[in-house]
């Protein structure tokens, strides 16, 4: 990670910026078919800081054409996958050279804070490019224990034509992690960025093209879900979706595979993720960091943040006393100002929803306030594990604080949720951790610490969290490869058969 700048440094790098405003279809820019266009919005002034291509359903189809003539002639699907590799390191390394103007880009048109993008964003998204393109040569198909009269191959072969639906909380890393393996796989791609935030994935596709990547193979069609993402969903000539976001989303895109060619979906969606402390947890001071770090990171803008803690009763005040310590060294405010830890909320009527939360329910241990698009660290201490700061997803950094007796409580209280995303366990005593973190029905579970794992472990969720597949890992190349059985006959009743 390069040294952060000063707030003036940034501004001025902001002042300076080009900004992408037309869809990245077939290998170059171009405006929405309609001429339409919408705002981009800076959430943290209210400024608009571009005008984008609004696409539509033509727009879709174009870039779906593009993409399957691409994925047809195999200018990208069949290339050998060393050559494939070599095009992904040079994206990576265009990336890394551009890193700062993509951190200043992110950080204009999403809110998050400088210091997220310089220090976790940009370099994670560069790194998960890097690991899949390294993995691609190394993936072996296999063979199967046939008799010594045949032989059987099982080989993965590219899924095809893939839609890629972006949410809005991580733009770059979420491309990342969908590109990736998707790229990597030998698929054409038809990328639909949040509307809130599609200026970064349109730079991607520009540097991508500047890479190497073949026209038609990389497309980024910007506009909003009814007119860019159902279209997508619903083509027939689509053969994947890779969806992250809300599971209410989620679900239109289960509907759309079914009314239309039975497309393979994946779903990664929404999160009300525990953080459980047993009372014989070391180091009170670094569980509280770890727990502030869950909650408020990204502005709890994160399907996996820590929204509930709970813990048991013997060390609750203690632990909390040093969560609000921990909390009290998250600023607020200008998101170009590399001293603040939490910027502002991705949009007006997101703020509108996480501000309706305050003051609902329970006694308000720190925060509580919200203005001009930006939040407080909230912390609540809850007892009825009905509020609906506790059973919803606020997508905000609020941390609702459920008290428990015992370690069977806790993880009932845990898995008391119609999600399954994330979670943590915090305890000195291994065995109890491992069981706990065992019993809790959650696609991932850390043990004394906050997190998501890396890119060599999978990601993804139970229940209402999603499912179809897994982001990250060499699990993530799944969803984006079919596989095929190729039966060989070698008796000499085959020879016989055939002469």
């Amino acid at each position: 990670m390069s040294e952060l700048l000063t707030t003036e440094e940034y501004k001025a790098i902001a002042a300076g910026l080009s900004i992408p405003t037309q869809a990245f279809i077939d290998g170059k820019f171009r405006p929405a078919l309609s001429g339409k266009t919408f705002d981009a919005v800076n959430p943290a002034t209210g400024a608009v800081i571009a005008k984008v291509a609004a696409c539509g359903s033509a727009d879709v189809d174009l870039a779906v054409e593009k993409a399957r003539d691409a994925f047809e002639d195999g200018r990208w699907s069949r290339l050998h996958p060393r050559d494939r590799k070599e095009v992904l390191i040079r994206l990576a390394k265009l990336l890394k050279r551009n890193a700062r103007e993509l951190a200043v880009l992110e950080s204009l048109d999403s809110g998050k804070t400088i210091y997220d993008c310089e220090t976790v964003d940009v370099p994670e998204t560069i790194h998960c490019l890097t690991w899949h393109a390294e993995l691609i040569d190394k993936i072996y198909d296999q063979v199967s224990p046939a008799s010594d009269d045949h032989i059987a191959m099982i080989v993965r072969e590219p899924v095809g034509v893939v839609g890629l639906v972006l949410p809005w909380n991580f733009p770059l890393l979420m491309l990342a992690w969908k590109i990736g393996p998707a790229l990597a796989a030998g698929c054409s791609v038809v990328v639909k960025p949040a509307e809130e935030t599609s200026i970064t994935a349109l730079r991607v596709a520009e540097l991508a093209m500047e890479a190497g990547v073949p026209a038609g193979v990389f497309n980024v069609v910007p506009g909003t879900g009814p007119e860019v993402g159902e279209p997508l969903g619903r083509h027939m000539d689509v053969d994947a979706v890779s969806f992250t976001g809300s599971t209410e989303t989620g679900r239109r895109f289960l509907r759309y595979a079914a009314e239309s060619n039975l497309k393979e979906v994946t779903l990664e969606m929404g999160g009300k993720n525990p953080a459980v402390v047993l009372d014989d947890a070391e180091n009170l001071d670094r569980v509280a960091a770890h727990v502030v770090n869950g909650a408020f990171w990204n502005m709890g803008e994160n399907c996996s943040a820590s929204s509930r803690l709970i813990v048991q009763k013997g060390i609750k005040d203690e632990l909390l006393k040093r969560i609000v310590a921990h909390a009290r060294e998250w600023p607020v405010g200008d998101p170009l100002n590399p001293e603040n830890r939490v910027g502002a909320l991705v949009s007006t009527a997101h703020f509108d929803k996480v501000s309706s939360y305050l003051g609902k329910g329970g006694k308000v241990v720190l925060g509580g306030g919200a203005k001009d698009g930006f939040v407080e660290p909230t912390i609540l201490d809850i007892a009825d594990r009905n509020d609906p700061c506790v059973r919803e997803e606020i997508f905000g950094p609020v941390l609702s604080v459920l008290t428990v007796e015992n370690v069977d409580e806790a993880i009932a209280l845990a898995n008391d949720t119609e999600y399954g995303l994330a979670a943590s366990v915090f305890s000195g005593n291994a065995k109890r951790a491992i069981r706990a973190a065992r019993a809790i029905r959650a696609g991932t579970v850390t043990v004394n610490s906050f997190g998501e794992g890396d890119n060599t472990t999978p990601f993804g969720g139970f229940k209402q969290s999603g499912f179809g597949g897994r982001d990250n890992g060499i699990h993530a190349h799944d969803q984006y490869t079919q596989l095929k059985t190729i039966w060989l006959d070698l008796s000499d009743d085959a020879d016989e058969a055939v002469e």
